[in-house]
């Protein structure tokens, strides 16, 4: 159920329109999207699973074409890794949740390493041409990999019958969150 609810922009106290809309995600739950937008710059996005959830980690071994098109919700809480290429998207100040798949997850690795790689120097571009280069072949199912989603607040998952789900131990540290798999 779409719904447009008109309230003060945090940032600049001018009235904006926050959406909030609902989404069945077959096989997970239904998620709720929330999304506001203020011309001062102020921008939220962000999903939340709407049933029970406790902190969690998805892990999915992609191997063939079939497993790009797995579904994935990020939530603003959500660290993303792909071990095999050493890439860890974690969550900053400005992060916002989102609906993809795994390809999708590839493509933003993609975009990040380039915009990367323009105040790179020396090793560090080559590294990036090989970076760039082993996504290119993950894109086409050619190299397999491994995408590991980990979120306190477990809003975070990733939808198919390949993916692993297990549930977190939490514990606050100064510089974040210590994560253990239960026992």
């Amino acid at each position: 159920m779409r719904q447009v609810i008109p309230a003060p922009c945090p940032d600049c106290g001018k009235d904006i329109e926050y959406i909030y809309d609902t989404e069945n995600i077959p096989y997970f739950s239904d998620i709720l999207l929330i999304c506001g937008v203020c011309n001062c710059g102020f921008k939220i996005v962000d999903t939340m699973i709407m049933n029970d959830h406790e902190p969690s980690r998805w892990e999915m071994k992609v191997e063939t074409p079939e497993d790009l098109d797995a579904r994935v919700v990020r939530s603003m809480q959500g660290e993303i890794d792909i071990p095999e290429f050493g890439i860890n998207i974690r969550p900053g100040p400005s992060c916002f949740g989102f609906v993809s798949n795994i390809e999708g997850i590839l493509e933003r690795a993609e975009d990040a390493v380039k915009r990367a790689a323009i105040s790179c120097g020396g090793d560090e571009i080559c590294r990036a041409a090989e970076l760039q280069e082993e996504i290119a072949k993950a894109r086409k199912s050619e190299i397999p990999f491994t995408v590991v989603i980990t979120d306190p607040s477990g809003n975070s998952g990733i939808v198919s019958s390949k993916a692993k789900k297990t549930k977190l131990d939490i514990e606050p540290e100064p510089d974040g969150y210590s994560v253990k798999p239960l026992a």
